[in-house]
């Protein structure tokens, strides 16, 4: 989700202006991928690089983000959404945002609707790190470990592998997003930002997805009239 600071420059705000906007184009989205029946729908909402940021900043995004976890709690409980958080490690997030991270992942985990996951404070390398480390520590050997046995040390890794990334803003980055589930995703990246991004938006990316050719490395069923 890209484009905050940009679409709060542009009207001569501060960027905090541009965060605040954004929760608007949040739940926008999250309806619009449960109407069309998304299963699995990924939030990149704060980046272990984005602790670089002016601390003023940060502060605000985690007083904006507690705001809007709590406020719009019950209408994720209604729509039947099971939520998670991906990430939420590091110790500079206020003890309370995290309660509420765990209060809302309680809430929803019996929903079966859609799961809704919201990176913040995550990093696909960490992530990686981190599986690397879980393996070394349950003591399994270099020949015994796979891609698959590696995916179950990630986090969630009952999550399936990305076939959609959106970047909004026109910027063309994975920006450590997810980096082992992304491996073989579609990635779109329209212009607007995200303050602005809306349904209708999200369902024109839906529809590029559509007409794309996935072949994961392989080849259409007929090449030149012969069988593949």
């Amino acid at each position: 989700m890209d484009g905050n600071g940009r679409w709060a420059q542009r009207r001569s705000l501060p960027r905090t202006a541009g965060h605040r906007a954004a929760e608007t184009a949040v739940i926008d989205v999250i309806e619009a991928a449960r109407a069309v029946g998304v299963e699995w729908l990924s939030l990149y909402a704060f980046s272990t690089e984005n602790w670089n940021r002016p601390g003023t900043e940060v502060e605000f995004l985690m007083r904006l983000v507690r705001r809007v976890v709590r406020k719009h709690a019950p209408l994720l409980l209604a729509r039947g959404i099971r939520c998670r958080f991906l990430g939420v490690t590091d110790p500079r997030i206020p003890r309370e945002l995290a309660q509420d991270f765990d209060d809302l992942m309680t809430l929803t985990a019996d929903n079966r609707g859609m799961t809704l996951t919201v990176a913040f404070d995550h990093g696909g390398r960490r992530d990686i790190v981190e599986a690397a480390r879980s393996l070394i520590r349950s003591g399994t050997s270099a020949d015994e470990v796979s891609e698959r046995l590696f995916a179950d040390h990630l986090p969630f890794p009952d999550t399936p592998d990305v076939d959609l990334v959106i970047r909004t803003s026109g910027e063309q980055r994975i920006s450590n997003f997810m980096l082992w589930q992304v491996a073989y995703a579609e990635w779109v990246f329209p212009e607007v930002l995200w303050p602005d991004f809306r349904a209708p938006d999200f369902l024109a990316c839906l529809h590029t997805y559509r007409r794309r050719d996935r072949r994961f490395g392989g080849v259409p069923a007929r090449t030149n009239g012969d069988p593949a």
